[in-house]
């Protein structure tokens, strides 16, 4: 006797869809066998399937049993075929029958119960463009899979609660989880520290703001203990919420890596990743024999802090050129191509050189010329180049400190600035609403000529400071979007002389000088 159960396979961010064919044969020798390229956890399957039937009070039979993985010649990995074989035998041992139009994954304990299962949001993504009604999860995935509207979600806890669904003994309750909406609350990271409790570096902090509000990348130069760390670590809590898309992305790279904690449903807080230097390309920008997301990936919509700038290999650090500028990365193996998204803001804090005290106000520098432009020759000009704010991190001053601290509770916290970034960030969502972008930070030519008019004085200092500084020609685009994100924080329609002369500020500088 054949049957049909329908599942799935994940390959990257991709859902194809798989027949599982279970056959049970009146004649022949005793046997369990899987096929269709299926990888040594699918082949596992077999004992955990046959002890979970067991453990359910079902009778196994001894019979010739086939499963088949179709279509043949796609690889299949992982656990979630547990349920679909099992629900296959379960429709010949006992003759119920699963709904028409259902999909099934999971994976199965010897007790009878199924696990958490990787991947249940876009099993679910899947199955509403395939078609189908009905989805039958792992109760401790069913709220991942949840999110998705217009199919239903059965919570499954084990196979004897499946088989009383099936005869119509005792149903299984559809899971119900709200999805985001316009009106949904947004969720908020508190961040490390406070921008209240970092004392001085007004510039450095606004930087942060401006930066948080366009999306756009930064990088800090100073040296050691005047707070670059302090800052970037501040900096979730002046970011908004993901919104309704953003939310969608982020959730489906943590589910296709397996990161979405038991019961965990939507993610709703910008990621803040911060690898060691230490941290080899393929942990950066993903890979593996099966590919995986990266840190770049993982920071989708959030932030890459990569601290010590300098101390990472620069094979490392150039490995990020073209993430930076595309808002993707694609993963190639002989056998397969997988593309994840990795649009992040880029967070780097750097000395200025080995000992980190170059231009230090009060301490020397002992820094050779030749090992001060070996140090910082370590990041290439192109790399920074596609870094948008270059800011100084000077060291604060011990009375300035002291007298900081007492009046540390007047100082702005991350909320009032977190206020001015949302407002701004409202104006870009309703900007670009017929673009599929989201930050100034994204913006393409077409784009700064769409959105991005400058006053006449505005231009004319523009053009001054190209000429003057030999800005390239991403850096002069670069300045009309930061540009227009001040002016956007302002509330200003128009990129006005201010806006344009506060921006040029933050252009690349040579710290030998």
């Amino acid at each position: 006797m054949l049957i049909k159960v329908q599942s799935a396979a994940i390959r990257g961010l991709d859902t194809i869809g798989v027949d599982v064919e279970v056959n049970v044969a009146a004649k022949g020798l005793p046997g369990f066998d899987i096929v269709g390229l299926a990888d040594k956890a699918v082949d596992e399957s077999r004992e955990r399937v046959k002890t979970a039937i067991l453990s359910s009070r079902i009778e196994f039979p001894q019979k010739k049993i086939t499963i088949n993985l179709a279509p043949a010649d796609i690889p299949k990995e992982g656990s979630v075929y547990d349920l679909p074989i099992a629900v296959g035998l379960l429709s010949i041992l006992t003759g119920c029958q699963a709904p028409p139009k259902s999909l099934f994954f999971g994976e199965l304990s010897l007790d009878g119960s199924l696990r958490h299962t990787k991947g249940a949001l876009l099993m679910a993504l899947f199955a509403k463009e395939a078609g189908f009604e009905n989805v039958f999860a792992p109760k401790a995935s069913a709220n991942e899979a949840a999110v998705i509207s217009g199919i239903k979600v059965f919570p499954v806890e084990n196979l004897r609660q499946l088989l009383n669904h099936f005869a119509g003994k005792q149903l299984i309750d559809v899971a119900l989880t709200p999805g985001v909406s316009p009106s949904t609350p947004g969720v908020y990271s508190e961040g490390e520290f406070n921008m209240a409790e970092v004392l001085g570096q007004e510039q450095a902090k606004r930087a942060m703001e401006i930066a948080a509000a366009g999306g756009h990348n930064i990088l800090m130069v100073g040296s050691p203990g005047a707070g670059k760390t302090m800052l970037a670590r501040a900096l979730p809590g002046i970011l908004p919420s993901l919104n309704e898309g953003e939310s969608l992305e982020v959730t489906k790279i943590f589910s296709s890596a397996g990161r979405i904690p038991v019961g965990g449903s939507l993610i709703r807080v910008r990621q803040f990743r911060s690898p060691h230097h230490t941290t080899s390309p393929v942990g950066l920008i993903g890979g593996g024999t099966r590919p995986q997301p990266g840190e770049i990936s993982l920071a989708h919509r959030g932030v890459l802090f990569l601290d010590e700038f300098n101390e990472f290999p620069r094979s490392v650090l150039e490995v990020l050129r073209q993430p930076l500028e595309d808002g993707f990365v694609t993963i190639s193996r002989s056998k397969e191509k997988t593309m994840y998204p990795a649009r992040f803001m880029l967070v780097a804090s750097a000395n200025p050189c080995p000992c980190g005290y170059l231009n230090h106000p009060k301490k020397n520098c002992i820094c050779l010329p030749r090992q001060i432009k070996k140090y910082q020759k370590r990041v290439s000009g192109p790399l920074l180049d596609r870094i948008d704010l270059h800011i100084d991190v000077p060291p604060v001053e011990v009375n300035e400190l002291s007298g900081n601290q007492a009046a540390s509770d007047f100082l702005e916290p991350s909320s009032a600035i977190r206020e001015r970034v949302v407002s701004a960030r409202k104006k870009q969502e309703e900007r670009f609403k017929d673009d599929a972008l989201y930050v100034n930070a994204e913006m393409r030519n077409r784009h700064i000529k769409k959105y991005c008019q400058l006053s006449k004085e505005a231009e004319q200092i523009l053009q001054q400071a190209g000429i003057k500084f030999q800005l390239s020609a991403r850096s002069y685009l670069k300045m009309i979007k930061i540009a227009r994100t001040i002016a956007d924080l302002a509330g200003a329609p128009e990129i006005e002389v201010s806006h344009m002369a506060e921006a040029l500020q933050y252009r690349p500088k040579n710290y030998e000088e």
